[in-house]
């Protein structure tokens, strides 16, 4: 590349062990190195940079190389697998994260989603779900789960990817903003990708034109600008999701179900579980919090209260 066309700025797209890939505001993918200065604990690369960053560039020893990150407008993180209680930041600057959980094959796991929306609400990113495989399902189930999200603050699209369902929707919700996807190990969410932005696939397994080798991400996220206003960064399906920045007593600030319900308890102390006068059960039996939803709320705080396995 001529050092002259150098932009001055673009888009981390990608992280690498030992380089990054910049998507660059015309579109084009840049391979580039990160200076130790700006690298984390011992010279890795760590939350320094990360899919979403906006960087600095210039030409350093004849190659790209970051010169300063811009701040981050929001941070969508998880707890890193491990003993060790260590932030783990997925990707930044978003506009929204997609939650991709399905109906069937398997079954929808209230618990994952729960999870990603909690995190969500603590990053202030709004998050939507879709709910896949919708062909395998009883309509009765699909419309109950939107609408038991809906009161959640999450807008839900109901859609089958192998039937082409509801996926111009979901498409259209996507245009003109940065988008994170989620979701399990088979819940279809490379099948939905695959349709939204076909060809992405292809980029997963590209040669690294610093070092010359196959690559092998540790992020494992890829943002990738199918149309111009449209980015979406795809994740590898997970089988397990920590909370990062909440604890069991910030939990319930961070359902908005549960959150606009608060302050109507005796105790200020009371933990909505067998106390008397506890507001939220009122409101509970009274139909405006869902009782799915309620049985999260409490079975996620014991979690945080014994610390995640």
């Amino acid at each position: 590349m001529d050092p002259a066309t150098l932009p001055p700025i673009a888009t981390v797209s990608r992280v690498d062990f030992g380089a990054i890939v910049l998507m660059t505001d015309d579109g084009r993918r840049l391979d580039a190195t990160v200076p130790a200065r700006l690298r984390g604990a011992k010279k890795a690369l760590g939350n320094a940079v990360v899919v979403g960053d906006r960087v600095h560039l210039a030409w350093e020893s004849d190659r790209i190389a970051v010169q300063a990150v811009e701040p981050r407008l929001n941070a969508f993180s998880r707890r890193a697998a491990g003993e060790r209680e260590v932030e783990q930041v997925v990707a930044v600057n978003l506009d929204q994260v997609v939650i991709v959980a399905s109906m069937r094959q398997p079954d929808l796991k209230h618990g994952l989603v729960d999870r990603v929306l909690v995190q969500c609400e603590h990053a202030g990113i709004q998050a939507r779900i879709a709910f896949n495989k919708i062909d395998l399902a009883d309509a009765g189930e699909v419309e109950t789960a939107v609408e038991d999200y809906a009161a959640a603050g999450a807008i839900g699209h109901a859609m089958s990817a192998s039937h082409d369902l509801g996926l111009d929707v979901l498409l259209e919700a996507c245009r003109g903003r940065r988008t994170l996807f989620v979701g399990h190990s088979g819940v279809g969410k490379s099948s939905i990708m695959a349709r939204i932005a076909p060809g992405h696939e292809l980029l997963t397994g590209d040669v690294n034109t610093v070092t010359g080798k196959g690559r092998h991400t540790t992020t494992a996220a890829l943002l990738i600008r199918p149309e111009p206003g449209l980015e979406l960064i795809d994740t590898p399906g997970v089988r397990a999701f920590a909370l990062w920045g909440v604890d069991a007593d910030t939990l319930q600030e961070y359902y908005p179900d549960i959150r606009e319900h608060l302050g109507r308890c005796r105790f200020n102390d009371c933990r909505h579980d067998r106390e008397p006068g506890c507001g939220l059960r009122a409101v509970l039996e009274s139909g405006a919090i869902r009782e799915r939803r309620f049985a999260s709320f409490l079975k996620l705080r014991a979690e945080l209260e014994g610390g995640y396995e």
